[in-house]
């Protein structure tokens, strides 16, 4: 920004209507004429001035005004001192988040009439980036731009490319951007039921790579909104017939979009939904070794241990060279050993402990019966045939 340069100090001529400061010399005879013009003055103070009317107040200043010394000089550099150059105007930033770290400034407006881009709509921008290219900025500033519009977006770099950079483009990590964006379109996004296949597709496959440069990012909010984009453009009902080949895309393609959700999801501790996106997964493709992996893990994470050591161990007899899926198998198995070790404890504890149980009589064999069992198997014996008596009796 240009700075403003103190004015210096008056040095210039005078003003217009000014006169030039001259010198003055005192003139013989002056003091003489000076004490002949008091004399007079005494003498008309001397006459009845009784039938004159009264004066009358006509706006003079107050004798203390001017009386007082110096004023003239004091009006006169005042108005020698230069006027104080006015103050810069407050520049005109919009903070998007309310939190200073993403602002948008508008450089050239949109033209009169032109409308704001809204939720479902296909912008096309012209960007310029340097440091100071977010996605996350763009998807935040851009509903606030008129069609038209030109503005300034600073952005810090957890709106951008955040602590891991980016290698293409080049940006540093923790590095925040400075970019200027032109709204040039603002389309309705097109309509999924009359997409074909191929153009299905295509679609589908933008929003995943979007997905993934999120998930490189760390952004896994995003990235999972990415993902899940895709995925409702491959399952939408289409009224264009495709082809088996299409098909057979979309379905793969679908695949990989719900192992990535998975994966976000895992990230997100969004247990419930990976278990359903790994659950999706394994319909289409039972054999899917990440599905059957990430699925292992989520009931791991819920402390379902044995349901989830099957399902990783089948995951390795698929994959045996996988040493991921062993270290996760090995540390599995060690936490149900623990579960269940802990789990006998607790169950001991709660039936007074049995840790010993009764020692066996040595003058008892192995098929000996105790007396109690046999005199109450006796006592049960006779009386159903005694109530078996009474029944015939009565019959």
């Amino acid at each position: 920004m240009a700075s403003c340069a103190e004015p210096s100090e008056p040095s210039a001529p005078l003003p217009a209507g000014v006169p030039p400061l001259e010198d003055f010399e005192v003139l013989d005879g002056v003091e003489d004429a000076e004490g002949e013009e008091e004399e007079e003055e005494e003498e008309e103070e001397e006459d009845d001035l009784s039938e004159l009317p009264p004066l009358e107040d006509m706006g003079q200043p107050p004798a203390e005004e001017a009386e007082q010394p110096g004023a003239l000089a004091r009006e006169f550099l005042a108005a020698m001192e230069p006027e104080p150059a006015p103050a810069p105007a407050p520049e005109e930033w919009l903070d998007i988040l309310g939190n200073g770290l993403l602002r948008k400034k508008t450089l050239v407006p949109g033209p009169p009439g032109s409308s704001r881009p809204v939720k479902g709509q296909v912008v096309t921008v012209h960007l310029q980036t340097s440091l100071e290219n977010g996605t996350r900025a763009l998807d935040l500033s851009v509903p606030l731009m008129d069609v038209g519009e030109t503005a300034m977006v600073t952005a810090d770099s957890k709106y951008c490319y955040g602590p891991q950079g980016s290698r293409s483009p080049y940006i540093p990590p923790h590095a925040a951007l400075c970019l200027e964006v032109t709204l040039k379109t603002a389309v309705d996004g097109p309509d999924l039921e009359m997409l074909t296949g191929q153009e299905r597709v295509a679609l589908a496959n933008r929003k995943r790579e979007c997905g993934n440069a999120h998930y490189q990012r760390a952004d896994f909010v995003l990235a999972a909104n990415s993902y899940d984009l895709a995925i409702k453009a491959i399952t939408s009902s289409a009224k264009v017939d495709m082809t088996f080949e299409e098909e057979a895309q979309l379905l793969q393609l679908k695949v990989k979009c719900l192992n990535n959700l998975a994966a976000s999801q895992l990230k997100l501790d969004h247990y419930r939904a990976a278990l359903r996106s790994c659950s999706l997964v394994l319909e289409h493709q039972p054999d899917n070794i990440k599905a059957l992996f990430r699925k292992g893990k989520v009931l791991a994470q819920q402390g379902e241990y044995s349901e989830a050591i099957p399902i990783l161990r089948a995951a390795l007899k698929l994959e045996p060279s996988n040493k991921t899926i062993h270290a996760e198998l090995s540390k599995l198995v060690k936490k149900h050993a623990a579960q269940r070790s802990t789990e006998t404890a607790l169950y001991r504890k709660m039936l007074g402990n049995p840790s010993r149980l009764p020692a066996k009589c040595p003058g008892k064999g192995a098929w000996s019966i105790p007396w109690k069992w046999l005199f109450g198997a006796t006592a049960v014996a006779l009386g159903g045939v005694a109530l078996s008596v009474v029944i015939a009796a009565r019959n």
